[in-house]
């Protein structure tokens, strides 16, 4: 749709204003003069003397004949087309003659004159000359309220009329309503009001859908973490208050309560920690504390740190790292968080006496990385929602076989404040396979 500018729009107002009266002031005159040939004020009063002066002549030289029909007629016809109106009494004051009825009043322009013979007094006569510009005048004006009415209109139409619709659309979106539609303009000003408006709309519409799905996933996280702390608080209050009635008397049972509340424990602070990381990531948007890191060695001592783990399900961990320096900045700890986090999933999902491979690279510019294990790998459903915070793809929370669901999250959001990226998928011989990597300290 073409627009205008709000001055163009003023100009071709002021424009009409001005050339309406104009053209209506003109065509009364042609209608009334035949011709669009204006006169000077003294050469139409000049010629509007003379006409006077041969029609007073004329009807001074027939006063003889002012009551005969015929004559009448052909001095009415004269008065015709001179425009001109009379009126003809007797010396007794009778009216002999009036070619118009209704010409007459204070304010018509006249010419009165007696006429006399022979020092007697014949009669008077009132010639009534030509409206000098009143129907110009009042078409002018006619014209003008016309113009006025128009521009009047086309103003509502075009300014107005937008900017009310925008009014209650702006209330209707106040009150909640993002689907009210704003108002078209031809006017190029309020069209670009209306698109940044627009922006405006679309933006608010998508932070409110953010703040609702913000808001759902609060209180989900809210009562997962309700669950996840509660279980193994649980579990630690029976055993603690079995200790405490004397139900573990034996050193053998204590020592097995004792291996239970201390791995309870371990689990709490496990799930604390998530918890913290997660909520500093994702919330509080800490400064990273960058320095340059190898890629190979963070990678090392995740390993090491998850040998333990490994070990007690008997799981073979393999790594081949690049012959050179992965060198990349960005915050060593929280890379070590991730890569343990990766590392903590493949270890926790693989089956005893399983194996999980690791592999280091330099790929162009980046630095990249894979994890593959020997588990039953990802669902559909999981690889489509292994990011979600607090997902687990099993059916039930079971610590015994999943973690707190944070630590895939975890780790992509470390990757993703690092430039980098994290994948999930599926190896073609088995097992799941986790592939990220990183931009190099040199880009």
């Amino acid at each position: 749709m073409r627009t205008i500018r709000i001055r163009t729009f003023t100009f071709i107002g002021l424009y009409a204003i001005f050339m309406i009266p104009w053209i209506f002031y003109i065509a009364a005159y042609y209608m009334e003069n035949g011709t669009i040939r204006f006169a000077t004020d003294t050469q139409h009063e000049r010629l509007l003397r003379g006409q006077a002066a041969e029609m007073m002549r004329l009807i001074e030289s027939g006063a003889g004949e002012w009551s005969d029909p015929d004559w009448q007629e052909r001095l009415h016809d004269r008065l015709r087309q001179a425009k001109m109106d009379a009126a003809i009494y007797s010396a007794s004051d009778e009216e002999l003659f009036r070619s118009d009825p209704e010409r007459d009043g204070p304010m018509a322009a006249t010419e009165r004159f007696s006429v006399v013979a022979d020092g007697q007094l014949l009669g008077r006569v009132v010639l009534y000359l030509p409206g000098s510009n009143a129907l110009q005048a009042v078409a002018a004006i006619a014209g003008l309220l016309l113009a006025l009415f128009i521009v009047g209109f086309e103003l509502r139409r075009f300014l107005l009329k937008p900017l009310e619709r925008m009014s209650l659309a702006a209330r209707q979106i106040a009150d909640g309503d993002w689907d009210a539609r704003l108002p078209s303009s031809r006017i190029k000003e309020i069209a670009e009001v209306r698109d940044g408006f627009d922006v405006m709309v679309k933006g608010l519409r998508q932070a409110s859908r953010k703040q609702a799905e913000l808001e759902e996933e609060r209180r989900f996280v809210i009562a997962a973490v309700a669950h996840d702390l509660r279980t193994p608080l649980f579990a630690l209050r029976g055993y603690l208050d079995g200790m405490e009635q004397g139900i573990a008397r034996s050193p053998e049972k204590l020592a097995r309560y004792l291996a239970v509340c201390k791995e309870k424990s371990a689990q709490l602070d496990r799930l604390v920690e998530d918890l913290f990381t997660f909520t500093k990531l994702e919330y509080l948007d800490a400064e990273l504390h960058r320095s340059t890191v190898d890629v190979n060695r963070v990678m090392r001592d995740a390993i090491e740190s998850l040998g333990p783990q490994a070990g007690r399900k008997h799981v073979a961990v393999t790594a081949e790292y690049a012959e050179e320096e992965l060198a990349v900045v960005g915050d060593s700890h929280l890379l070590e968080r991730a890569m343990n986090n990766l590392l903590d999933n493949a270890v926790r999902h693989t089956s005893p006496h399983g194996e999980i491979s690791v592999r280091c690279r330099k790929d162009g510019a980046k630095v990249a990385f894979a994890i593959r294990d020997t588990g039953p790998g990802f669902s559909e459903e999981e690889l489509q929602r292994a990011f979600e915070p607090l997902y687990r793809g099993e059916a039930s929370r079971n610590r015994s076989t999943g973690g707190a669901g944070l630590g895939l999250t975890i780790s992509r959001r470390i990757m993703l404040q690092h430039g980098g990226e994290l994948a999930v998928g599926n190896d073609t011989y088995g097992g799941a396979l986790l592939t990220g990597w990183l931009p190099g300290a040199n880009q």
